[in-house]
Protein backbone atom coordinates (compact mmCIF):
# COMPACT_ATOMS: atom_id res chain seq x y z
CA UNK A 1 0.00 0.00 0.00
CA UNK A 2 1.45 3.61 -0.51
CA UNK A 3 1.10 7.01 0.62
CA UNK A 4 -1.41 8.10 -1.62
CA UNK A 5 -3.62 5.32 -0.73
CA UNK A 6 -4.11 6.66 2.74
CA UNK A 7 -3.00 10.25 2.96
CA UNK A 8 -5.51 13.33 3.49
CA UNK A 9 -5.08 15.08 -0.05
CA UNK A 10 -7.88 17.87 0.82
CA UNK A 11 -5.38 19.75 2.73
CA UNK A 12 -5.01 23.63 3.76
CA UNK A 13 -1.51 25.10 3.42
CA UNK A 14 -0.98 29.03 4.20
CA UNK A 15 2.21 30.99 3.70
CA UNK A 16 5.00 32.18 5.77
CA UNK A 17 3.30 35.37 6.46
CA UNK A 18 0.06 34.50 7.32
CA UNK A 19 -0.68 35.43 11.06
CA UNK A 20 0.02 32.84 13.82
CA UNK A 21 -4.17 33.63 14.93
CA UNK A 22 -5.59 33.39 12.24
CA UNK A 23 -3.35 30.08 11.09
CA UNK A 24 -4.89 28.69 14.80
CA UNK A 25 -8.27 29.55 14.21
CA UNK A 26 -7.67 27.35 11.07
CA UNK A 27 -6.50 24.69 13.04
CA UNK A 28 -8.83 24.91 15.38
CA UNK A 29 -11.98 25.21 12.56
CA UNK A 30 -10.55 22.16 11.00
CA UNK A 31 -9.76 20.29 13.85
CA UNK A 32 -6.29 19.78 12.97
CA UNK A 33 -3.39 20.14 14.35
CA UNK A 34 -0.88 20.98 11.63
CA UNK A 35 -0.56 23.16 8.20
CA UNK A 36 2.07 23.33 5.49
CA UNK A 37 3.34 26.00 4.71
CA UNK A 38 3.77 27.35 0.75
CA UNK A 39 4.79 30.07 -1.07
CA UNK A 40 4.64 30.56 -4.70
CA UNK A 41 3.76 26.52 -4.96
CA UNK A 42 6.82 25.38 -3.31
CA UNK A 43 6.61 23.67 0.66
CA UNK A 44 8.76 26.23 2.88
CA UNK A 45 7.77 24.41 6.22
CA UNK A 46 5.02 23.39 8.27
CA UNK A 47 3.45 24.46 11.31
CA UNK A 48 1.74 22.72 14.10
CA UNK A 49 -0.40 23.63 17.18
CA UNK A 50 2.53 22.29 19.19
CA UNK A 51 4.97 24.65 17.49
CA UNK A 52 2.83 27.46 17.83
CA UNK A 53 2.73 27.36 21.56
CA UNK A 54 6.62 26.20 22.57
CA UNK A 55 8.16 28.99 19.57
CA UNK A 56 5.55 32.07 19.52
CA UNK A 57 2.75 31.87 22.71
CA UNK A 58 5.03 30.82 25.40
CA UNK A 59 7.32 33.95 24.04
CA UNK A 60 4.95 36.10 24.20
CA UNK A 61 4.21 36.46 20.54
CA UNK A 62 1.06 36.37 19.40
CA UNK A 63 1.22 38.68 17.36
CA UNK A 64 3.82 37.25 14.61
CA UNK A 65 3.16 35.25 11.83
CA UNK A 66 3.76 31.79 10.78
CA UNK A 67 7.44 32.17 9.88
CA UNK A 68 8.18 32.98 13.14
CA UNK A 69 7.11 29.56 14.68
CA UNK A 70 7.33 27.11 11.56
CA UNK A 71 9.16 23.93 11.25
CA UNK A 72 11.80 24.53 8.25
CA UNK A 73 12.70 22.26 5.63
CA UNK A 74 10.32 19.33 6.86
CA UNK A 75 10.54 15.46 5.86
CA UNK A 76 8.57 14.82 3.20
CA UNK A 77 7.51 11.83 1.96
CA UNK A 78 5.84 11.50 -2.07
CA UNK A 79 2.58 9.32 -2.88
CA UNK A 80 4.19 6.32 -4.44
CA UNK A 81 6.53 5.48 -0.93
CA UNK A 82 5.59 2.57 1.13
CA UNK A 83 3.79 2.84 4.14
CA UNK A 84 6.77 0.76 5.58
CA UNK A 85 9.02 3.42 4.04
CA UNK A 86 7.25 6.14 5.84
CA UNK A 87 7.05 4.65 9.12
CA UNK A 88 10.41 4.17 8.75
CA UNK A 89 11.21 7.86 7.95
CA UNK A 90 8.98 9.16 10.61
CA UNK A 91 10.30 6.98 13.03
CA UNK A 92 13.99 7.74 12.10
CA UNK A 93 13.16 12.20 12.37
CA UNK A 94 11.00 11.84 14.83
CA UNK A 95 7.72 13.21 13.24
CA UNK A 96 4.23 12.66 13.70
CA UNK A 97 2.91 14.10 10.38
CA UNK A 98 4.40 13.84 7.14
CA UNK A 99 3.81 16.14 4.39
CA UNK A 100 3.28 14.53 0.87
CA UNK A 101 5.13 15.85 -1.98
CA UNK A 102 4.39 15.04 -5.92
CA UNK A 103 6.66 17.06 -8.66
CA UNK A 104 7.52 19.95 -5.64
CA UNK A 105 3.47 20.02 -4.91
CA UNK A 106 2.30 19.54 -1.65
CA UNK A 107 -0.45 17.19 -2.73
CA UNK A 108 -1.50 15.60 0.70
CA UNK A 109 -0.10 14.27 4.32
CA UNK A 110 0.13 11.94 6.32
CA UNK A 111 0.10 11.28 9.79
CA UNK A 112 0.19 8.56 12.75
CA UNK A 113 -3.27 8.87 13.00
CA UNK A 114 -3.68 8.05 8.75
CA UNK A 115 -1.49 4.87 9.71
CA UNK A 116 -4.02 3.62 12.75
CA UNK A 117 -7.27 4.57 11.33
CA UNK A 118 -6.73 4.23 7.32
CA UNK A 119 -4.39 1.16 7.24
CA UNK A 120 -5.50 -2.26 7.58
CA UNK A 121 -2.46 -3.34 9.62
CA UNK A 122 -2.74 -1.15 12.93
CA UNK A 123 0.49 -2.88 14.19
CA UNK A 124 2.36 -0.53 12.02
CA UNK A 125 0.89 2.58 13.35
CA UNK A 126 1.77 0.75 17.24
CA UNK A 127 5.27 -0.04 15.94
CA UNK A 128 5.35 3.48 14.31
CA UNK A 129 4.02 5.80 17.26
CA UNK A 130 6.62 3.21 19.69
CA UNK A 131 9.19 4.20 17.42
CA UNK A 132 8.98 8.11 16.96
CA UNK A 133 7.47 8.98 20.69
CA UNK A 134 11.15 7.25 22.05
CA UNK A 135 13.38 9.89 24.00
CA UNK A 136 15.76 11.71 22.03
Amino acid sequence: MELRDIMTSDIETCEPSTKITKVAGLMKSLGIGSIPVSENGELKGIVSDRDIVIRCVADGNIEGTVSDGMTLDPVTGTPDMTIDEAKKLMSEYQVRRLPVLDNGNVVGIVSLGDLAVKHEDNDKAGDALTEISKPL
